[in-house]
């Protein structure tokens, strides 16, 4: 599993919305909520290639971004892994964190219910 800064998934997720993109692409797309200096884009855009996280092709003068793997299979991952950090790898604990502070919604109690009725259906 690649270890991401919140910078570095930050450009990630930036590219997530349209790859492949060019570095200039990538700095448009941050520029509405990061007061980044492009250089510093571009720093992480090349820790992110060391990290085995982008590739990129050069034509002619710009980099050409690709993310090597898609953002699902990133956050997939992650919440595994905070799960399993966190919460010894239950799930309960964490819902029942959420539904004690109040902090679950009609909608997700729903999705929740039908997430968990499906999954019995299929164990079937």
């Amino acid at each position: 599993m690649i270890e991401l800064s919140k910078a570095e998934f930050d450009v990630l997720d930036a590219l997530w919305i349209n790859y492949p993109a060019t570095a200039s692409q990538i700095i448009e797309r941050l520029s509405d909520d990061k007061q980044w200096h492009e250089k510093t884009i571009k720093t992480l855009l090349g820790r992110l290639v060391k990290k085995g996280a982008l590739t990129f092709e050069k034509e002619g003068r710009q980099y050409i971004y690709t993310p090597c793997m898609e953002r699902a299979d990133y956050t997939l991952k992650e919440s595994q892994n905070f799960v399993e950090r966190f919460f010894s790898g239950r799930i309960a604990p964490l819902v029942s964190g959420f539904a004690k502070s109040e902090q679950l919604s009609q909608q997700d109690i729903n999705e929740l219910k039908k997430v968990i009725d499906d999954w019995e259906k299929n164990q079937k």
